[in-house]
C-alpha cells in the first residue's frame, strides 16, 4: 500500500485555455480540487509554494480552508521557504491550521529554490549576516521553528498580564501536539537527506536532484532515500519516517488525455544546471495504462517511498484535474500494488 496525493504548482494565468485566470480562481478550485480528490479516495492534498509568482503564496488560510471543508484527507505543503519565514508566526498559522484540520497537516518546508526576484528574502525583512548564506539562514529559522513545535515554555510571562496566565514560560499559541513529527524537508541532495534525518523530519524529494552522478534519477533517487533511512536507525528516534517522492504521471484514457499529453511522456532525465551547480530531472510518465504500470514498476525512488504525490496541471480545472487522480487511482495503481 502507498499514500497517493497530489502536488498543485497553484499557477493562474489568463493564456488561452487556462481555467484559473485569477488569483481567486486558483484558490478556491485549490479547495475544491481537495474536497473531490477526497471523494475519490486519495490521500492527500499538497500545495507549492512561490513568492512573486502568480501561484500559491500565503498558504495557511487555504491550508485551515482546506481541513474545515474535508475529514480525512492529508493537507499540507511541498515546500514552503524558510528564508522567508518569521518561525514563530509560522509556528502560531501551523497550528491553527493543524487544529482546524484535527491533526492532518503534513507540512513540508526547505531551504527553498530559485526566485522570481533577487534574494526576495530580503524584501521580507530576513537578511543573512555576514557569516552566513541564505541557505544557512533558512536552517536556522528552521531549528527555531522545530523547537517553538515541540510546546515548551520559553517565554518570560508579564508579571501584569492582561489576562491571566498558566504558570511558568509561556509558549506560541495555539500549540498542536504531535505536528512536530509531521514536519517534512524538501531535500535536493542525498547528504541533504542525512541532515533530514539528523534533525528528526520526514523526507520530501521531488523530479529534481541538485546534484548528478550520471545515474539514472529514480536511481539517485533511491539511493538519497536509502541514506536518509540508513541516518535516522542511528538517532533513536521513536517513530517512524515517512518519504514522499513527486510525479507526472498522465494515463492516456480518452481522447482529452491524449490531445493533452499523448506523445509527451519523455521516457528520459534531464541534466541541467541550477544556483551554479549540476542537476537532474526526473521524466514524466504519459500512456495507456497497462504501460504505464510496466515503466513505473522499474521506478526504484518510487517503489523505496510510502507516498507518491502528483503533481497536476492545475490551469486545466477541477474536472480534469480530478479525472486523472481517478485514473491513476482506479487503473495505475491496483496493478502496482499501491492499492
Amino acid at each position: 500500500m502507498k499514500k497517493i496525493g497530489f502536488l498543485s504548482f497553484g499557477h493562474w494565468s489568463d493564456a488561452p485555455g487556462s481555467q484559473a485566470r485569477t488569483a481567486a480562481d486558483v484558490l478556491h478550485q485549490s479547495i475544491d480540487l481537495a474536497v473531490a480528490a477526497e471523494e475519490l479516495g486519495a490521500d492527500g492534498a499538497y500545495l507549492r509554494v512561490h513568492h512573486f509568482a502568480r501561484q500559491l503564496g500565503s498558504p495557511f488560510p487555504l491550508l485551515a480552508a482546506i481541513g474545515a471543508k474535508t475529514n480525512s484527507i492529508e493537507i499540507g505543503t511541498g515546500v514552503i521557504d524558510m528564508r522567508y519565514e518569521n518561525p514563530l508566526y509560522m509556528a502560531e498559522d501551523a497550528g491553527a491550521a493543524d487544529l482546524i484540520s484535527d491533526g492532518r497537516l503534513q507540512l513540508g518546508i526547505s531551504r527553498g529554490s530559485p526566485e522570481q526576484v533577487i534574494d526576495g528574502y530580503k524584501y521580507f525583512g530576513y537578511v543573512p549576516d555576514d557569516t552566513e548564506s541564505d541557505a544557512d539562514m533558512a536552517r536556522k529559522h528552521t531549528d527555531v521553528f522545530l523547537k517553538v513545535l515541540e510546546g515548551e515554555g520559553f517565554a518570560q510571562p508579564n508579571p501584569q498580564p492582561m489576562f491571566p496566565n498558566p504558570p511558568g514560560l509561556l509558549r506560541v499559541e495555539p500549540h498542536s501536539d504531535g505536528l512536530r513529527e509531521r514536519i517534512w524537508w524538501g531535500a535536493g541532495s542525498r547528504a541533504t537527506a542525512e541532515w533530514t534525518a539528523r534533525q528528526g523530519m520526514n523526507l520530501m524529494s521531488s523530479t529534481l536532484l541538485t546534484e548528478d552522478t550520471g545515474v539514472p534519477f529514480h536511481r539517485l533517487q533511491a539511493e538519497q532515500i536509502q541514506r536518509f533511512r540508513d541516518e535516522w536507525a542511528k538517532h533513536g528516534f521513536d517513530h517512524e519516517p515517512r518519504v514522499s517522492v513527486s510525479r507526472s504521471i498522465f494515463p492516456l484514457l480518452d481522447d482529452m488525455d491524449r490531445a493533452y499529453f499523448g506523445g509527451r511522456g519523455d521516457d528520459r532525465d534531464q541534466v541541467g544546471h541550477i544556483d551554479g551547480g549540476s542537476a537532474r530531472f526526473g521524466r514524466s510518465y504519459a500512456d495507456e495504462p497497462d504501460r504505464l504500470i510496466e515503466q513505473l514498476r522499474d521506478d526504484e525512488a518510487i517503489a523505496a517511498a510510502d507516498t507518491l504525490l502528483l503533481t497536476v496541471p492545475n490551469q486545466l480545472g477541477v474536472d480534469y484535474n480530478a479525472h486523472v487522480i481517478d485514473g491513476i487511482l482506479q487503473h495505475v495503481a491496483p496493478g502496482l500494488g499501491w492499492r
